[in-house]
């Protein structure tokens, strides 16, 4: 089992290498089998590393395994080590799996580019860096995991470079992921100089035995540590770079919003659970950040034209009901909900791809209409994939693990009723805007025509991720319903089980409310966007939906704030002392570069001379002495 954990992050390095230094050598053909190939076998590695994980439960809760020793320098010693448990085998499972099907719905999608060899190069070294960070047993290779995801981010987003808006996108999640990465890294030193390891495990253990609950160093350990979470995972306030990293190819989409980085931030709190315990006011301060993101994105999909941006702020509002839970302590209810989301996010945004390859890259759904017969199996996969999302009561896998998390925020030890009302709300804008891409792009009469349709390669990943949308859920259902728990008893190993208040008897009640809210989001969908469209026509031109469009405000109140003033004292700052100064000597060393290079004249009488004058010197000086 060690030396296939270990193998696990190390195929996908592999074959960038290979794709890195002989891409240019082999066909389009060996290279998506390559790209595409090496997902497949760690998600086969993973699959029986699984399998072998949960024979040995509850006995055996986690397996290590040492590569080499990386640093050893005084009190730091670190090693190149994993570590496999129940929450880093669901983050394997999802990142492999999935994964493998975003790759190979690749090889068909990006088959006529001229960047194919280097996109599976970018997308294996993508799929390595997060598998370093979830199998990483020390926080020091965490981060450089960590990092790694946000370098593959940057080459991703801004893949197709020769647009100029694609490189600014690409520049501005890497900088703005960047605030949240110092902070993080800060968070790991005083973590470090504390314990003096960098070991998870340890730390953790060293953090609840030292530190008492509330202690201000705690918590400025674990704010520091949510500031990371922020960054990598979209929230409130650093959300505003993921509906411009659309800019990139719609596999990388799929893969940043499902399987890879934006679920970062989710794995880092449920990893250092015990920090988040020991700063209730930072935990506290996880929910309110989780639902307030997902009412604000989730107005903001409400009033969005391209597909694509819709998808990303659902995304963005998804997250956040992870967040929610994590801030409650319903640490097993958010990780269920990352995997159901990575398998109907991941579907929508290769659907979304293959309708804006097929419609020439258009990406207004208001352009688009009249797909549902003519590419049927996009048209229901996207269907399932909506509706799972949308939580479409008892049917899909989102209904359960949406479910879930809006009974914990009302009903655990630090949900509320305020809580509960933010995600209830979330709910029927997740229903609305759902279906309003459904019936708008699906609908009514066609306005561009389909210039061809897609092959098996980019439908048959649609047609395993839609069926995963439906059946995924049935893995943990509720006490009123089935009362199966297999989710959550295996993810308990690893994590502390959700504390209630004991209202159980009240939870049919609650889900009868979440499912009636879901299909009144899709009603109202309906009947204004499809039976009467013109209800939605005041709403479409106030100055309101123009504002959720533009994401409300952030981007023009962080120009005004932070970006403006930072190139004015630039501009202003470019004389300063320092600049005449280097300045100075930059000329100084010009200067003796052209009087030196007056003596390099190629003629060897002139050297010679040279030569015997220095001699000279030399020999009057040592003469004199």
């Amino acid at each position: 089992m060690s030396t296939i954990l270990a193998l696990i992050p190390a195929i996908p390095f592999l074959s960038f290498l290979v794709l890195a230094l002989f891409g240019h050598k082999l066909s389009r053909r060996v290279a998506g089998i390559i790209g595409a190939g090496s997902i497949g076998i760690i998600a086969i590695l993973t699959f029986i590393i699984a399998i072998a994980f949960l024979r040995t439960l509850p006995e055996v809760k986690s397996y290590s395994v040492v590569v080499w020793e990386w640093i050893n320098a005084g009190n730091l010693k670190v090693d190149i080590s994993f570590s496999l448990d129940a929450l880093s085998l669901v983050f394997c499972f999802v990142i492999t799996f999935v994964g493998f099907l975003i790759h190979l719905y690749s090889i068909g999608f990006m088959a006529k580019d001229e960047g194919f060899t280097r996109f599976f190069a970018y997308m294996n070294l993508f799929v390595g860096s997060m598998l370093v960070l979830v199998l990483a047993d020390n926080i020091l290779l965490m981060y450089l995991g960590w990092e790694g995801v946000g370098l593959c981010s940057y080459l991703l987003i801004g893949f197709w470079y020769k647009e100029p808006q694609n490189g600014y996108a690409a520049r501005k999640a890497f900088i703005i992921t960047r605030i949240g990465d110092t902070a993080m890294i800060i968070g790991i030193f005083i973590l470090f100089l504390n314990f003096g390891t960098v070991n998870i495990n340890e730390l953790m253990q060293q953090a609840s035995a030292k530190w008492a609950v509330g202690s201000s160093v705690a918590v400025l350990t674990a704010a520091l540590l949510l500031c990371g979470a922020l960054g990598k995972s979209a929230q409130l306030p650093l959300q505003t770079w993921l509906p411009d990293a659309m800019a990139g190819p719609s596999p990388v989409s799929a893969l940043i919003h499902a399987a890879t980085m934006v679920t970062a931030g989710v794995y880092l709190i449920a990893r250092t659970h015990i920090l988040f315990s020991l700063a209730p006011v930072i935990q506290s301060l996880v929910a309110i950040i989780g639902a307030l993101t997902l009412l604000l994105a989730g107005f903001s999909a409400l009033a969005q034209h391209d597909l694509k941006r819709i998808l990303a702020y659902s995304t963005i509002s998804q997250i956040g009901y992870m967040f929610l839970a994590l801030g409650v302590g319903a640490w097993s209810a958010a990780v269920f909900h990352f995997m159901i989301h990575a398998f109907f996010k991941a579907l929508l945004f290769l659907a979304a791809g293959v309708v804006i390859l097929v419609l020439d890259e258009e990406h207004d759904i208001f352009k688009m209409g009249g797909l549902r017969k003519k590419m049927p199996v996009v048209f229901w996969t996207f269907l399932i994939g909506s509706a799972s999302l949308s939580a479409l009561p008892l049917v899909t896998a989102g209904f359960y693990s949406k479910d879930q998390i809006l009974w914990y925020s009302f009903s655990s030890q630090s949900g509320s009723v305020i809580l509960w009302l933010a995600g209830i709300i979330g709910a029927l804008l997740t229903a609305l805007y759902s279906f309003r891409m459904i019936f708008i792009t699906f609908f009514g009469e066609a306005k561009t025509e389909p210039s061809f349709l897609p092959g098996k390669l980019m439908t048959i990943p649609l047609i395993i991720l839609a069926v995963l949308s439906v059946i995924g859920g049935f893995v943990e259902l509720p006490t009123s319903i089935g009362n199966i728990h297999l989710f959550s008893n295996l993810v308990d190993n690893t994590l502390p089980a959700i504390i209630t208040k004991g209202e159980e008897h009240s939870e049919l009640v609650f889900q009868a409310i979440s499912a009636i809210i879901a299909l009144s989001g899709i009603y109202i969908a309906y009947l204004v966007y499809f039976k009467k469209p013109s209800l939605s026509e005041p709403f479409s031109h106030s100055r309101l939906n123009k504002f959720f469009e533009k994401g409300w405000g952030f981007d023009k109140l962080y120009d005004t704030l932070v970006v403006r003033p930072i190139v004015w004292l630039s501009v202003v700052d470019k004389n300063d002392f320092f600049d005449l100064w280097n300045k100075g000597l930059s000329s100084l060393a010009l200067l003796f570069n052209r009087l030196l290079s007056v003596t390099e004249n190629g003629k060897l009488r002139w050297y010679l001379l040279s030569f015997a004058i220095g001699i000279a010197i030399i020999l009057t000086y040592m003469l004199s002495q």
